[in-house]
Parts: C-alpha cells; sequence; structure tokens
C-alpha cells in the first residue's frame, strides 16, 4: 500500500489563532504609525507569508515601511506570546482526528505561513506534535499559494502527489494543493467561505472534524 501523506494548515484549520493574529496585526500597524485594517480585512490574509500579508494590508505603502510593520507583528505576537496571551484552542474534534488518521498509518504533516517558533509551540502546548512527520512554515519557503511548502513536504514524508491530500480553510491553501498536483480538502470553520474554497478547486468542504476524517479517507 503507498504511503498515504495529509498536510494541514495551521490557523483556521488545525487551530483558531484569529484573536492572537488580529491583535498582533492591528498592533504592529499602530506602531509602525499606519491606520489599523479592520478586522475582516486581517482575517482574509491569514495563511499568507507575514510580508506577503502585509504587502496586501498596505498596498499604497513603501517596503520600507513594509518592513516595519512585519518586525512589529513579530514583536507584538511574541510579547503576547511571552504574557500568556495567546490562545490558540483546536477546533472541536481536530485532535482525534489527527490522532485516529496517525494510528491508520497516515503520514501527517502542516503547511503554514507561521514562524517555524509560532507553529511549533502551537503543536507542543496541544501536545501534537509528535504526530507529524513534516512542518512546513513561511521562515523556509516563498508564501502560498506557491507549492513549495508542499513539495517539501512529500519529499520529507516519501510520498507522491497522488497519495497526498492538503486540508485548508483559505483558497492560498487549494491553489497551492492544486499546483502541487495533490488532492485538496477544504474546512468550513476558517477564514474563506466555502464557496470560495470549492470555486478555487477544492474536492469537497468539511462541516465538521468527524466529516473532514470520511474526506480524507475517501
Amino acid at each position: 500500500m503507498p504511503t498515504r501523506l495529509a498536510v494541514f494548515d495551521c490557523d483556521g484549520t488545525i487551530s483558531d489563532g484569529q484573536a492572537a493574529v488580529c491583535a498582533a496585526m492591528a498592533r504592529a500597524f499602530a506602531d509602525t504609525g499606519l491606520a489599523v485594517p479592520a478586522n475582516a480585512a486581517i482575517r482574509r490574509i491569514v495563511g499568507l507569508s507575514l510580508p506577503v500579508a502585509v504587502r496586501h494590508l498596505a498596498p499604497e505603502h513603501e517596503a520600507e515601511t513594509h518592513a516595519r510593520v512585519v518586525e512589529a507583528y513579530r514583536a507584538a505576537f511574541f510579547k503576547a506570546r511571552s504574557d500568556g496571551l495567546v490562545a490558540e484552542p483546536l477546533y472541536d474534534g481536530i485532535r482525534e482526528v489527527l490522532r485516529s488518521l496517525h494510528g491508520k498509518g497516515w503520514r501527517l504533516g502542516v503547511a503554514t505561513g507561521k514562524s517555524d517558533r509560532g507553529l511549533t509551540g502551537c503543536l507542543v502546548n496541544h501536545g501534537v506534535l509528535d504526530l507529524f512527520v513534516t512542518l512546513q512554515t513561511a521562515d523556509r519557503h516563498p508564501s502560498k499559494p506557491d507549492p513549495a511548502m508542499l513539495l517539501a513536504a512529500m519529499r520529507e514524508a516519501g510520498t507522491q502527489p497522488a497519495d497526498t491530500v492538503m486540508i485548508g480553510d483559505t483558497v492560498f491553501d487549494i491553489a497551492m494543493a492544486r499546483a502541487a498536483g495533490c488532492r485538496a480538502i477544504g474546512v468550513a470553520w476558517g477564514y474563506h467561505a466555502p464557496e470560495e474554497l470549492l470555486e478555487a478547486g477544492a474536492e469537497a468542504v468539511a462541516e465538521s472534524a468527524a466529516e473532514l476524517e470520511d474526506l480524507i479517507d475517501g
């Protein structure tokens, strides 16, 4: 039987980190002297790597200003985590899905716009780090929807596109999967609407964790 790999996005798919992301981005823009984007706009860019997300939120500004916002965001998020203010709860049923897939022989991975430190902290905090064989972050790859993270995950796990599925909550995840030649499954509890995910090429959108496991196995 071929080795099967399920690669998950993190924010909006595994864990709900929107409050921390919105708060850190608002602080970064304010500290840089820029108008703070609405939370709805910030949620739309979750999943992109930080520099690309900032460019989307402040397209009228120069690269130097973008770089200042990026550094301010990192500082704000690090301080919030150090102060114990970052809450990234797992979505209902996700822990059980991860453990069930692992027990059935699936190899598991993550492809996320988070940093290495941010991703590891989240997975360690929830006691699921040991379930994953490959972790790909924006620290080492171009932003989604570039397929680099997913291609690296397949190399590390020793799998092929036909045996790999990407699970995510944004059109960036779905486009990345399509670019890598993998299956793509959306989740309805994240940052982009189910109809957007289907239009981007998702084969289906799960409404619950139990449905997600069935779709992955299917």
